[in-house]
């Protein structure tokens, strides 16, 4: 069972700098399972747990970090770190969330630059693939649970889930309708006329517009094209995958078709969020340099897109307006992180061992309190022991 409070906040409701990088550090080390998974393990550990935030504080980090562009798990981590630590919190839980992530991934980069290929990668993938959906379900159940509290919202959530599926992508409209829509429904717009006060927290979309030589050119045009993905994609890595295929494979040239599929292969394994595929392609593209440049990148639009949200969001947050912006928003993040793990799903789950691998990690889940990393280690165990037995070619394919 979780303590409580092992690190009380004090009258203010401020936590220390260390307090939060380590916490942050931590989580960026061992989280798996993408951003409803990292999501739902920040909610259960920093609300249930630690008591550092309020239901309703997590639930407005969430809500207002799916209505802008960046990876979700990132900037509701900058969006915690923020409400707990202020200016400098931000920056330190933000970074401190990263940093793990990129180590590893840099790592792996230098292993597939010097070595060309990791073999064992295939089954690994084959193995923690459907186990991170059913991460995702979880946390998706839990995060229902927790801020899903009127049909309106199940209604948004099913319009939403229906968009991403059809769609198969992450439409920033959705979000910002959603939001209106629970501002005209649950706050005071129908009844005074009055100007819709949620759309200050609606940060504008900002315009972005074989190892190469890590030149200033060419680190000049990573920094250009990730700083583009980090503003103008939203909420998981599932959104930003065709973007970059395009931008790195098709118009770049930049990579391979195998180096993408390995690139994203390795964003999905390693812990933390699924752009950390950005260090991976960095250092293929250009070294250790390269892999800084596009990490640093992609990750820096959430920051100013929080620290902008974030005020403006505490200074109205009583406002009813602003509570039904975040309502309606809430529920079309259900909907849409939903969808993400249904085509997800396609990629990940294509014979009985992988749909077995799937409920089964559902039911340890929803039984037993087993941690992400247990799950995760024994699945890519699971993996490596029958991807060369099967030879399932649907996951070559795919």
């Amino acid at each position: 069972m979780g303590h409580q409070n092992p690190t009380p906040r004090n009258a203010s409701g401020h936590v220390s700098l260390a307090d939060i990088t380590l916490y942050f550090l931590r989580l960026g080390a061992v989280g798996f399972g993408g951003p409803a998974a990292l999501c739902g393990q920040m909610e259960r550990e920093l609300v249930d747990e630690r008591g550092w935030l309020s239901k309703t504080e997590m639930r407005e980090a969430i809500a207002v970090s799916q209505s802008m562009p960046g990876p979700l798990a990132i900037q509701v981590g900058i969006f915690a770190s923020h409400m707990r630590g202020g200016f400098w919190g931000a920056w330190a839980g933000g970074w401190a969330f990263i940093l793990p992530n990129f180590l590893i991934v840099a790592a792996l980069a230098a292993l597939y630059v010097h070595v060309g290929d990791l073999p064992w990668m295939t089954g690994v993938f084959y193995g923690v693939a459907p186990v991170v959906i059913a991460l995702i379900l979880h946390s998706c159940w839990r995060l229902a649970k927790m801020g899903m509290e009127h049909w309106l919202q199940w209604a948004i959530a099913a319009v939403a889930f229906l968009m991403t599926v059809i769609l198969k992508a992450e439409i920033a409209l959705v979000f910002i309708g959603a939001g209106l829509l629970g501002s005209i429904y649950y706050g005071s717009l129908m009844r005074r006329g009055s100007p819709p006060s949620a759309m200050a927290i609606a940060t504008p979309v900002a315009a972005g517009a074989s190892v190469h030589a890590a030149s200033p050119n060419v680190i000049g045009k990573l920094i250009l094209f990730f700083l583009k993905a980090g503003s103008l994609t939203f909420g998981s890595g599932l959104v930003i995958v065709p973007f970059l295929e395009k931008g790195l494979v098709q118009e770049n040239g930049w990579l391979t078709p195998r180096d993408f599929l390995i690139a994203v292969a390795v964003g999905m394994l390693s812990p933390g969020p699924v752009v950390i595929t950005a260090t991976f392609v960095g250092f293929v593209v250009a070294g250790f340099w390269g892999a800084l440049a596009a990490t640093v990148a992609i990750f820096l639009p959430s920051f100013g897109f929080v620290l902008i949200a974030a005020p403006l969001l505490q200074r109205h947050r009583g406002d009813a307006n602003v509570q039904g912006f975040i309502k309606g928003a809430y529920g079309a993040a259900i909907g849409t992180i939903l969808g993400a793990s249904v085509l997800l799903g396609k990629i990940a789950i294509g014979d009985i061992v992988t749909a077995f691998l799937c409920v089964g990690a559902l039911v340890l889940l929803f039984r037993f309190k087993i941690g992400n990393p247990v799950l995760v280690a024994a699945a890519a165990v699971i993996g490596l022991v029958a991807f060369p037995l099967l030879k399932p070619a649907w996951v070559l394919l795919k």
